[in-house]
């Protein structure tokens, strides 16, 4: 035998750890999957499409026991040091955990940072989508993704479920501020921005971290807006409208998408082996993994045996139990078995979520970068979150030369308890799943924005507009507390009588008065439009209440436009851009670019208005208002 021969046989049979290494580094993604799933046993497979949550785990063993593929946190589900090295300390104790099961398959670990990483304290927190769109510039909107990537992988975190792509179209749903607008076009310019923030070009880059396009789809398209609900509408309509920016997504790489709790025409998306498979997958050409909500499998049928089944056939890759784990996995075992399910829909499963690891560099970098750290809650990151609430601001309108403020010899009343309530100003998913009023995270809330950079202009508050101080001018805060998902679920939008009277108050003492409101959706407005001078809805910007005094007093000017259109009344709710006699109050994209003055302002909306107490009607006059009570009493 030739020597040559001789000497390649020898290296073969003595390969050293190091060139095994060497060998493997070459091999491509794909080639990488295989190498590892042809070493699976089914019931680490099965274990890599389960997800748990932390805090349901009945023993922390059980991760590498039943070689878990993830972890999740749930809204407020935090370490007991709900700081960024209390989450980086338990990720790394998890993933120490998880890299002791027989193949040493690290963890993926979820969370919702859905406008910043909002489970952890002293986190930035930006706008919600809302706002955001508002801001129509998707560019920021790539950074601001960029600076919520690096501080999720600051703490070890290496997946966000984000960014939500529905398309509201009814504000009534108590997820309205999670959509970035009603219309397909601002999701398409929004969706693919926001994944290329989390994502860039690189995921193996420790500043990155895995996006997931929820929820798909129709989530906001729910009869009478119904959290859950069935969205009942034609396949061109659904393509069209709800589908739009899963594509720009898709295009961009993104590498998990969240099924959607809603039914479409009476089918539960879980379980819809066309919208996931033929669709979604072969059609769009959709590479990474699919994802269940939260117990979302559980929906399908009665019967869990059932449901699973379905949901797992229809293209679900890993399933959020959330907390049945151990119960999920012998069922969907025993559903391989009996050849219900079939081995070649698991190895698909497992072949997308390995994918995903590995492009995320987990294999070779499990666990936190410590090098993040020192940039979490910075204040370069507070600056790109302060620019997002500038420009996400919307002037709907004012009178002339009302705004902006002066930062000198200037003395203002600040009335309504949101001024000062740093909680209501986050809203949902903010260090707990509901959120909740008051200082529960670092920022800086609206007055104190305001007393920032007022200059020797004096501030007064008063939350109950009680003041007997004369004031030049007056900026009332109104809207509503904190909520998500069908907790925020209204049948009225109006604003309370409680703030209409502290609007109505403040007015009477004869100075100009400027309303903000905080909120998740346009909202009833017309019993406080002819009270206020000027009209600003503020959505729910987060921590950095500075950029709305920013605004405020003229060291910017207004930037936002509306990506929803703002209803007159209850009654014309649904409304959206391109109805059938579109009649807003105001209209899809406006917002005021500049502040009126008698030198630059034309033609601007009429001004008064007022609703009837159902808010079933406007008028735009209150003497319309008299003239129509005579006409029904009659």
């Amino acid at each position: 035998m030739n020597k040559y021969v001789l000497i390649l046989i020898s290296l073969l049979l003595s390969l050293s750890s190091i060139s095994q290494n060497m060998i493997y580094d070459r091999l491509d993604i794909d080639q990488k999957v295989d190498s590892v799933l042809n070493l699976m046993t089914l019931d680490e497979k099965i274990g890599q499409m389960t997800q748990a949550e932390r805090g349901a785990l009945e023993n922390q063993t059980d991760i590498a026991y039943y070689s878990l593929g993830s972890l999740l946190s749930g809204g407020g589900s935090a370490p007991a040091s709900n700081t960024q090295q209390g989450w980086a300390n338990m990720y790394d104790d998890y993933q120490t955990i998880a890299l002791q099961s027989r193949l040493s398959i690290p963890l993926i670990y979820g969370v919702d940072a859905v406008h910043g990483h909002n489970n952890v304290y002293g986190a930035v927190i930006f706008p919600h989508n809302i706002g955001q769109g508002c801001t129509w510039n998707p560019e920021l909107i790539k950074t601001a993704n960029q600076i919520v990537a690096k501080e999720v992988a600051a703490t070890g975190i290496d997946w966000t479920f984000s960014p939500c792509i529905a398309v509201p179209q009814n504000e009534r749903w108590g997820r309205t501020y999670e959509g970035f607008g009603e219309t397909a076009e601002i999701q398409k310019i929004m969706s693919g921005a926001s994944v290329e923030g989390l994502q860039t070009s690189d995921l193996s880059s420790p500043e990155t971290i895995l996006a997931c396009a929820k929820h798909f789809v129709g989530d906001g398209g729910t009869t009478n807006g119904v959290d859950q609900g069935n969205t009942v509408v034609t396949e061109d309509i659904l393509r069209e409208l709800h589908m739009a920016g899963y594509v720009d997504a898709i295009d961009m790489g993104v590498g998990t998408v969240m099924a959607s709790y809603n039914s479409w025409n009476g089918q539960k998306l879980h379980g819809h082996d066309y919208l996931l498979n033929d669709v979604l997958k072969d059609e769009l050409g959709f590479e990474g993994f699919v994802i269940s909500d939260w117990k979302g499998v559980d929906q399908v049928h009665e019967s869990y045996r059932e449901a699973v089944k379905r949901s797992i056939n229809a293209g679900i890759d890993m399933v959020m139990v959330p907390d049945r784990y151990i119960y999920f996995i012998s069922i969907l075992k025993s559903l391989v078995e009996s050849n219900e399910v079939s081995e070649e829909r698991i190895d698909d499963a497992v072949r997308r979520i390995l994918k995903q690891k590995f492009l995320l560099n987990l294999f070779e970098e499990p666990f936190t970068d410590n090098s993040l750290a020192s940039s979490f809650g910075s204040d370069e990151h507070r600056n790109i979150a302060k620019q997002t609430v500038r420009e996400s601001l919307v002037l709907l309108n004012a009178k002339n030369d009302v705004l902006p403020l002066q930062k000198n010899n200037q003395k203002i009343l600040v009335a309504g308890k949101l001024a000062t309530d740093l909680g209501s100003q986050c809203g949902g998913w903010t260090i707990s799943w509901q959120g909740s009023t008051g200082n529960i995270t670092e920022g800086t809330n609206i007055l104190n924005g305001i007393e920032n950079i007022a200059g020797t202009s004096e501030i007064i508050y008063s939350e109950n507009g009680d003041n007997n101080e004369d004031a030049d001018v007056a900026i009332v805060v109104i809207g509503e507390n904190p909520y998500t998902e069908g907790e925020g679920d209204r049948t009225s939008l109006n604003i309370s009588q409680e703030q209409v009277n502290l609007v109505k108050k403040v007015k009477e003492k004869g100075i100009p008065v400027i309303v903000l409101l905080v909120s998740g959706r346009p909202m009833i407005i017309g019993e406080v439009l002819p009270y206020s001078d000027a009209f600003m809805p503020l959505w729910l910007p987060g921590t950095e209440g500075d950029g709305i005094a920013e605004v405020l007093f003229g060291d910017y000017l207004p930037k936002g436009k509306l990506t929803h259109s703002w209803p007159k009344e209850m009654a014309q709710i649904p409304i959206s851009f391109g109805d059938e006699n579109y009649n807003p109050l105001f209209d899809y994209k406006h917002g005021l670019q500049l502040f009126p003055t008698a030198v630059n302002s034309e033609e601007l909306l009429p001004y008064a208005a007022v609703t009837d107490i159902q808010g079933n009607a406007i008028y735009l006059s209150l003497t319309d208002y008299i003239t129509d009570l005579d006409y029904s009493s009659n």
